[in-house]
């Protein structure tokens, strides 16, 4: 019974609430579309063919504004992944330490970085609640096996 308890702690330390995420970019389209199943739509109704006119073309993705200084991400150059804190911008180079190395330098060109698949380490609300689940359930056990 002690060892399992060992066990159960050992891996909940490990668990980690934070991961990593690619932040989709915002579509209009998707909120045009909500808002007609709301049955809140604009003012004047646009027909399909005007509304395909006025689609606007997604921007392209600036790298040097989803890297900020300070940031903790995972990028994707020249196909492997890399966990990195972002230093600074120098020109258009990216320069960054790894996440368990500040000692350690890396620099990558800002045309290698795959925009598409940054991704931010975020607080996962999900994670946590099954964290929490598991422990008050662990610690209900706990009582109930002292009890008995």
């Amino acid at each position: 019974m002690k060892r399992n308890l060992y066990l159960i702690i050992i891996s909940f330390s490990l668990a980690s609430c934070y991961t990593y995420q690619v932040k989709k970019p915002k579509d209009p389209m998707a909120d045009n579309t909500q808002e007609s199943k709301n049955g809140i739509g604009p003012a004047n109704k646009i027909s399909p063919a005007q509304n395909a006119q006025q689609t606007p073309v997604p921007a392209p993705i600036n790298v040097q504004e989803k890297l900020a200084a300070g940031k903790n991400v995972k990028i994707d150059v020249d196909g492997k992944k890399y966990k990195v804190i972002v230093d600074k911008w120098e020109r258009d180079s990216l320069i960054a330490h790894p996440v368990h190395n500040a000692k350690k330098t890396l620099k990558f060109h800002k045309n290698q970085i795959n925009a598409e698949k940054i991704a931010e380490k975020r607080f996962s609300q999900p994670i946590a609640d099954i964290i929490t689940v598991a422990a008050y359930t662990g610690i209900g056990v706990a009582i109930y096996s002292l009890l008995r």
